[in-house]
Parts: C-alpha cells; structure tokens; sequence
C-alpha cells in the first residue's frame, strides 16, 4: 500500500512537472544533481595558479626570488630587485636544463628543473642548486658555470623572515617572583596566606592571616622595582560546574561512559583575583579601597612603572560595560588611567590593546568611545587623553607593530576606503601623535602583507571572493607600488563551470546602512529557472562570517546549489567589525540575529533577480548559527520554511558564560528566557532539522535535548539526528551533510532526493 501511493505520489508529482511553465524548478533534486554536488570540490582542485608569493631574501635585503607553480606540475624560479623595481625570471630555464643534462645525464624540461633553492652568494652572484649540484649564473649574460661544492644551507635564524606580516603581542605583564629585585626578601604562600622572609635570616613573618581554601592569597608576587612595595593576588573560588556526557557506543567497550568536565554558565559566580598591596619596612598590607574595580570579571596585566610611584592593572566589569586601566600609588590611593564605560557592552575579546611608554609616561589605548574602534595616546600619569592617535569613520582592526624610539604604530584597518567594502582588511601605519598617517594597501579587495626582514619593502597580496589573487611589491616609507609581481591565473577554475560568489550589497533596516553578503549559484544555473534560496547562518557578535577572500571552493554553500538552489550568506547589524551602533544591535539581543537586514537584504537581491523564489527560503547554520537557524523558524516564520539547525546554543543561559554573558550581559535577566528557543518552542512553523553531538563539551548537548522536550511538549513536528560519540559541528559530517541535503530537497523543492 505504502508502495502504491509512493508510485501515485511520483506520478501527481511528474504530471504537475508537465503542467508547470518552462521556469519551474523540475529536474532539480535529481541523482545527477547529487554526483555534481560530490564532485564539485574535485572540479576545483589543481585549477588557480601563482596565487601566491613566498619570498626568499638576499642578506642584504635589496633581491629575492620566489618560485611559481603552473600547471601540469611546471614551476618558474622569479627573481625581484626591489631596489630597481625589476621582475624577471631568475635565470635562463632553457639554458638550465641543458646544463643540468650534462651534469646528470638525464633530460630536463625547462619548466620541470627542481629547483632546490637559490643561493645569493657573498658577491652577489645568483648560485641555482639542483639536484644537488651548483651553479653559479653570470649576470652579464646569464652564462652557467658549474661549482665544485653545494653553497650550505642557511640556517635556521637566517631563513627566518623577520617582520614577516609584522605579528605585534601585547606588552606582558611585569616580572613576578618571590624574591625582590635587590635579592634581600623572599615571599611565599603557605597555607593560604604570605610569608615575609629575610634572606639570610632564619625568621619569617606571616603577612596575612585570614588566607583559607576557598580565599587564599597567591604565591609569585610583583614586586615594586625599588624592592620597597609587592602586590599579591587574592583569589576568591568561584562556582564549580560540571557537565555530564554520557558515551553510548564507546569503541573499546561495549557498555556506556559518563564523561565530566568544567563548564561555567551565565550567572554562576566565577574566580575573582584582585591585586593586594604590602609594605615591606612596615611588614604590612596597605588598605586599596576597590571602588574602581569591584566586580570583576577579570584583572590581568599587572604592570609597576618603573619609578615604583605607581601599579596598574586592566579591569573588566562583570557584564562587561566597564574596561579601565586601574592604578595606585604606595599608599593605595587608586585612579583610573583610561576608561571606558557603555550601556551596552565592551568587546573586550577583539578590541582591546594596552601598550606602555613609561619612558613618557604614557599609554596607547584601543577604544571605541568615538563609536569606531581607535587608539588614543593617555598621560599615565593624569588619565588625560593626550590625542587620538587615530579617528574617522573607520576602524582599527588590531595593532601590528608599535616603535617606542620612531613612536610610530603600523595598524590593520578596515573602511579606510570608503569606496570599498568596509570589511576588507587595510594596513597603515601613523604616528602617536595622530599625524603621518601612510596608508600601506589600496587595492580593492582585502589583504596581508609580508614585510622583508629589514621591513624596507613589503609583499602586498590581494583578492576578493570573485577576483584571484593579485601580488605587489611595495615600499613601507610610503606604500608606493614598486613593481607587480603575480596575478592569480584561474582561467582552468572558469573553465571548470564552478561559479564564483557574487557579492551583493542592500540597505539595512534603517534604510542607511549598507549590508553585504554573497550569492552562491550552481554550475548549471539557468537565469528562466526559479531556485529556492537557503541562507547559510552564523550571527555571532564576536566576528563577521560573509567570505572576503578569493578561494576556488567555499564549502558547503557551494555544493549544495548544485541540488537547485541558490545559497546565501550574509552580515546582518549585531555582527561585528563594522560601527560601535552596528554591533550594539546585539546588545541583550542575540536572538535578533540581523534577520531584519537579512531579509531585506534578500528581498532586495531578489528584485534585482527574478531567479531566486524568495516564497521559499531555507536556512541552516551551526553552533551560533544553529541557534539562528531555529530562531529564523519561530521569530521570522512568514519569510523562512525551512531551518537546519546543527549543535545549537538554544539557550543563552545553557552555553558557556564568557561568550554568552559578553553580548546577552550580567546578570542573567529575563531578557535570556525570551529570545531562547526553548521557551519559543510552541512558535515553530515550517520545517525542523536538528542535529547534535553526544560528546559535544563546547555546547552542552542538553540545549539541544531541552528544545527537542519543548517541542514534544507543544505537540510540534521536527527531525532530529543525534550522532554517538559525535563532537561539536557533528552535523557537518558526511552523514549530516547528507540528511541537510536530503532535507532542503523534501522541504523546497518538494521532491524525493533521487540519489
């Protein structure tokens, strides 16, 4: 019976196939969509070439050569003056394979010479090794003379790049120790609390008394470098919670395991450590009031200036609205050197930098007190804001370097050009005192930079999402071009009929803000067709997720077109990397996700093309992004209808504290229950996939399993997969790729997957 009304199914189906005008969607959904979606990866692999540049450098920092791969396994050695600005192939191959017959007695291809290395001698001279033999090339007319002995190789320290894309760290904190700086004291914990020891004598002092398990003071002090003064940390225990997994098919039993590990959750009480100040003349502890950082969620780098007049520390707020540089002197009188204050939250994971100047005593301090991220120059010993060292509608995206004698800082930037797309990343460089500002980059795409160990000159490569590679050579004094050295060929990429991401761009929810995202299309697209469209999700506040760079795959939103659909991802307001107001959407509004943006956004794109069958929009993401795609089902039903939701933070109050509690904020109000998707659950409409991992420890798979209780609960109907022994993201495997694929057939295109 079941058999027959499959048959009578596929028969109504194939009749209204028939019926239906030239541009419906019959034939997507077929087994032949199914193998391209398997094969569309491998269509890509071996196709763009000279996408990149590695170089290798002259001990005087004046030449370089590189080496280029080309297709069918040929390579070219490329050799660069960037002081005359000259690019040319680095020898005469021809001649080189020639000479390497000889030596070898076997036959060498020009564009096939295996090249081991290049070798700059002391006289400049160009040295080719191959297959270990020498030769040295004459630079008058590029004549070949075999050398007795292989040049060494160079060591380690040498093939080092130094400044490679110019990594800057933050400044560390100060020395800790138990000893003093002038080696006459030593302090220890023990049994809680600190000892004061003479060194020489034989007597300690207890310094404290009321240390105990639970409130105990920590060994490994800073100590003032007049030896005068130490500041010990206090540590006071949080909460300790565990949560449980349990292992149903282990592979080396046959029973079940539990599994257990630490997992704080929003609104448990966390380790607080706070900086306690002690004379050592007096042998005692010097009263700090803590009105300036009670309430921590943190305090990290400790920092004494050098004069012993002051210690500081970086202070963050529980709830994350206030960050500050706390300081105070040797008689615990406190004061904020920079601070920072908001109604929303500071993003104290991605923007935030601290560099000391004691010689001037002063502070570089990232901010986005303007509403753009930027630096500012701060008199340590006032708290004044000295300038900006950066500002404009456009935002510092990380320090790379900063020079304390040139008192200069190189910085990555992005919307530095306003013509382009604000995400792409940009490099300057400016000096402290706002002035001299260089930008480095300027091509339209987005970039990184490889300086050369002297950081005279840099390697500038750039791309797009729909442009290859493009690879400069330019001088840091001013960011002038001195000569192009590659463009990415991907002329066997377009051959292939894979499609490259279109990038689309739409107004916002306010009517002002542009927002940007991706088109994917299938190799086989046909603009009279109508294709379902799926958003592929991550809404994080943390980053923003839309593709910038060239690849010639993306992924899973690639493949899946190939079944019929058109795939899009975009960066919705609440993500970050774009104005402090963009991302203050997301401020105890994680259940927002942009979808305001993200569906005029498609809306916008589908006026523009007919193709894309917004009445049926599917949606699927992971982790953050599960959460989204569920929330698209309960929150946005009248747009999406159908959400695929992997390994799901379904309830704020459910995930890990520190990501949940830097947008969703302290304490756990009422705002937590009603964006969860749990105590939404009886909303849903549309079709539900889920998918979560038994063993996943960076989601509770409980947040899952509470969602699937609701939904029970409220009598709704929904898939779900759980994967044994699966981790996190364990949708994304080959199985559940398979049965979201499976799923958007079904639910869009209304067909049975034909695999």
């Amino acid at each position: 019976m079941r058999s027959d009304r499959r048959r009578w199914g596929v028969r109504f189906s194939f009749l209204l196939a028939v019926l239906a005008p030239v541009s419906s969607t019959w034939g997507q959904g077929t087994k032949a969509d199914y193998e391209r979606a398997d094969r569309v990866f491998r269509l890509t692999q071996n196709t763009v070439f000279k996408m990149a540049v590695t170089p290798h450098w002259s001990s005087d920092g004046n030449r370089f050569w590189y080496r280029n791969s080309l297709p069918q396994g040929a390579s070219e050695a490329v050799l660069v003056d960037a002081v005359k600005g000259t690019r040319a192939l680095a020898f005469d191959h021809a001649k080189m394979a020639s000479a390497l017959e000889k030596a070898t007695k076997k036959p060498r291809k020009a564009d096939h010479l295996d090249i081991d290395r290049l070798h700059f001698g002391d006289d400049g001279v160009l040295v080719v090794v191959a297959n270990e033999k020498a030769f040295k090339i004459d630079p008058k007319d590029e004549s070949l003379t075999a050398l007795d002995k292989v040049p060494p190789e160079p060591s380690a320290a040498a093939r080092v790049q130094a400044g490679r894309r110019g990594g800057f760290r933050r400044r560390a904190d100060s020395p800790r120790g138990a000893t003093s700086p002038d080696g006459k004291f030593t302090v220890t914990a023990r049994d809680h609390n600190l000892w004061l020891k003479e060194n020489g004598s034989d007597k300690d002092v207890a310094l404290t008394t009321d240390g105990k398990a639970t409130d105990f003071y920590e060994g490994g002090v800073y100590w003032s470098p007049d030896s005068s003064h130490f500041v010990a940390l206090r540590h006071l225990k949080g909460d300790e919670r565990k949560v449980y997994l349990i292992e149903s098919s282990p592979k080396d039993q046959l029973q079940p395991k539990l599994h257990n590990y630490d997992y704080l959750k929003p609104g448990d009480r966390v380790e607080i450590r706070k900086p306690r100040l002690f004379n050592v003349a007096t042998k005692k502890e010097v009263p700090v009031t803590d009105d300036l950082f009670a309430n921590p969620w943190s305090t990290e780098e400790f920092h004494w200036s050098p004069d012993s007049s002051y210690f500081s520390f970086l202070f963050n707020q529980r709830g994350h609205q206030a960050l500050r540089i706390v300081a105070f002197d040797k008689s615990g009188k406190t004061r904020a050197i920079a601070n920072d204050e908001t109604s929303t939250f500071v993003d104290y994971s991605n923007k935030t930098f601290t560099h000391y100047l004691d010689k001037t005593n002063e502070l570089i301090w990232m901010s986005e007190r303007s509403g753009w991220n930027h630096l500012y120059l701060i008199d340590t010993k006032t708290g004044a804001v000295k300038n900006p060292i950066t500002k404009g509608d456009w935002l510092v995206l990380g320090v790379e370097r900063v020079d304390d004698e040139k008192r200069q800082i190189w910085f990555r930037a992005g919307a530095i050009h306003p013509e382009q797309d604000p995400y792409y990343v940009h490099y300057a460089r400016v000096n402290f005192d706002g002035s001299g500002l260089t930008l480095l980059t300027e091509g339209d795409g987005t970039h990184q930079i490889d300086y050369s160990p002297d950081r005279r000159f840099f390697i500038d490569t750039y791309s797009r999402v729909d442009m290859p590679p493009v690879i400069e050579l330019r001088r840091e004094s001013d960011g002038k071009k001195i000569v192009d050295l590659e463009r990415a060929d991907a002329s066997r990429l377009a051959a292939s009929g894979v499609r490259q991401p279109e990038r689309f761009k739409a107004k916002g929810r306010d009517g002002k803000t542009d927002i940007y995202g991706v088109i994917y299309r299938p190799t086989n697209y046909d603009a009279a067709k109508k294709y379902p469209v799926i958003e592929h999700i991550y809404a994080g506040p943390h980053g923003a997720f839309v593709p910038k760079r060239f690849s010639p795959f993306h992924g899973q939103p690639q493949a899946i077109t190939e079944l019929g659909f058109i795939v899009v991802q975009i960066d919705g307001m609440g993500t970050n990397w774009r104005s402090r107001a963009f991302h203050d959407v997301a401020a105890k509004n994680v259940g927002d996700a942009g979808f305001p943006d993200r569906i005029l956004w498609m809306r916008a794109a589908a006026a523009q093309d007919p193709s894309m069958d917004i009445t049926r929009v599917g949606i699927y993401g992971g982790s953050a992004g599960g959460q989204n795609a569920m929330g698209a089902m309960l929150f946005h039903p009248e747009f999406y209808k159908a959400a695929a939701a992997d390994c799901g933070c379904h309830d704020n109050r459910m995930d890990k504290i520190w990501w949940n509690e830097a947008w969703m904020g302290w304490p756990v109000g009422p705002h937590y229950a009603e964006q969860s998707n749990v105590t939404n659950a009886h909303k849903l409409q549309g079709k539900l996939l889920l998918f979560v991992g038994e063993l996943d420890r960076n989601v509770d798979p409980a947040s899952t399993m509470q969602v699937v209780n609701a939904l029970i609960k409220a009598d709704k109907d929904f898939e779900l997969v759980v994967i044994p022994g699966g981790g996190h993201g364990a949708g994304g495997g080959r199985y559940g790729q398979r049965r979201q694929r499976d799923f958007f057939v079904r639910s869009l295109l209304g067909v049975e997957p034909r695999r």
